[in-house]
């Protein structure tokens, strides 16, 4: 059985700053305590223990990787949570040493005897792992562990996928057998991966969802280019996409968002312009991701803000403010993901950056490319192009923020997307010498042969090159 992966396992609802090291961890939590619930152990747990490995330890911190799991526990989700609560709610946690586990059964915890950074340790399936032990009253304990392997995908230890399998009309596992539905059907792939996610919900279930992840990108983004501050964390990195989207308007008059939409348009359609917008909307998502703020793995938060520039390029500089057109284009997008996910990694703590920005960069040119006019061949062109020239990317953030080098690096990601996509489109994809399978390959081979120091732990590149006083350039 191949692996199966929906739209919905690509895009997801959360809360930032990270997808493997928030939102992954918070899951992992919520299916530990529905553990203990379905056990009957809840109510007779007397202490929690949480011990963090490797990645998660690491950069755990700074990626707020304590926050989720004290939040999953006290069963909030990441959709639904207010996130102005965050720090609050656990702020109180830390004050009164009380935990409400499962949101009804009120357990001592202590911050600093009970989260435990093992930064020495790792386990051998997943730098980024956890382990929930809990302690009951019987004097007896339980505990388990999961790994948070990138995108908000969780596996727990001894178990391959808990989804439950369905039969999928297009199977797909890497972009040869994509190529190939293509052809025998003439369906685009947007239309492909419509069908296939029928076979786990009726389609306008399926339309409904992407439209409210749609809602979420769009919020995330208007929200990011309408606040100003320092992002949290001690690095005092200045918000920028308010500054920017205030200088770019120019004055125009708007007062939501499909005004705001008609107020860039009526600034015409330069190059500069143009690119200038696209580095706006892209650091406006991940200034929200690193504030905490509520927003779609795409397929990562760390790369957050690379899909969301580009559909809100191509809605803004393309007439697409269609919902048939943003869905088509957010299935496209996931296909491609998809791939990527099933024969590499998603995992910075796995890949390095590549396996982040690049991914999400050749998901979105992919998506753009077929929204252009673009063929099945030149979509899988203009994915191949956008990795191609992010391999051996490498994750060092500084202070174990999602912030430097990570939210310029989105802007980069969302220009390379366009530009393979743009390429993609001026050429002729039987001529091309590199397959999307062939780098999807070469990925998985530079993320095994890379050196762990540049995997999301902090240990290497700007993260030690860089002292934490000086101010982002």
């Amino acid at each position: 059985m191949k692996e199966q992966i929906s739209v919905f396992d690509m895009f997801k609802i959360g809360i930032g700053p990270s997808s493997s090291h928030t939102l992954g961890p918070w899951r992992a939590a919520q299916r530990f305590t529905q553990y203990l619930v379905q056990s009957g152990l809840l109510e007779q747990t007397t202490a929690i223990h949480i011990l963090l490995y490797g990645s998660l330890a690491k950069t755990g911190i700074g990626h707020g990787t304590d926050v989720a799991v004290l939040l999953g526990l006290s069963g909030d989700d990441p959709e639904t949570f207010a996130v102005d609560r965050v720090a609050t709610k656990v702020a109180d946690i830390r004050q009164k040493g009380r935990l409400v586990l499962g949101g009804f059964h009120e357990i001592p915890f202590s911050y600093t005897d009970d989260l435990l950074f093992l930064y020495a340790e790792s386990l051998p399936y997943h730098p980024n792992a956890v382990t929930f032990q809990a302690l009951l009253a019987n004097g007896t304990a339980v505990s388990e562990t999961y790994y948070s392997i990138g995108g908000g995908f969780v596996v727990k230890e001894g178990e391959h996928d808990h989804k439950q399998e369905v039969d999928l009309p297009f199977p797909i596992q890497n972009a040869k057998e994509l190529l190939l539905w293509c052809i025998r059907t003439g369906l685009k792939i947007s239309e492909l991966v419509l069908e296939n996610e029928q076979a786990w919900r009726p389609e306008g279930e399926t339309k409904a969802g992407i439209l409210r992840i749609f809602t979420t990108i769009r919020d995330c983004i208007y929200r990011g280019c309408h606040t100003t501050g320092i992002l949290p964390g001690g690095l005092l990195v200045d918000r920028r996409a308010y500054k920017l989207n205030k200088r770019l308007i120019a004055g125009r008059s708007y007062s939501d968002y499909e005004s705001w939409v008609a107020a860039i348009r009526a600034g015409g359609g330069s190059f500069q312009y143009t690119l200038d917008w696209v580095s706006c909307f892209a650091l406006a998502v991940n200034e929200e991701n690193a504030s905490f703020g509520r927003v779609v793995t795409a397929p990562t938060n760390g790369a957050a803000g690379v899909i969301p520039a580009v559909l809100q390029y191509f809605i803004v500089f393309h007439d697409g403010l269609n919902e048939d057109q943003i869905i088509r284009f957010i299935a496209t997008a996931s296909e491609i993901g998809s791939i990527f996910k099933k024969g590499a990694t998603i995992s910075a703590a796995m890949g390095g950056c590549q396996a982040e920005i690049g991914v999400s960069s050749a998901m979105a040119a992919g998506a753009l490319t077929e929204r252009l006019g673009g063929s099945q061949r030149q979509v899988l062109m203009a994915a191949e192009i956008a990795m191609e020239h992010h391999l051996g990317l490498t994750c060092d953030p500084i202070g174990g923020l999602v912030q430097i080098p990570c939210i310029e690096r989105n802007t980069m990601g969302a220009i390379k997307a366009i530009t393979a996509a743009q390429l993609a489109l001026q050429s002729n994809p039987d001529k091309a010498k590199v397959s999307l399978d062939a780098v999807v390959k070469t990925m998985w081979e530079t993320a095994q042969d890379m050196n762990v120091k540049y995997k999301e732990t902090a240990d290497g590149g700007l993260a030690v090159n860089i002292p934490l006083s000086l101010p982002e350039c």
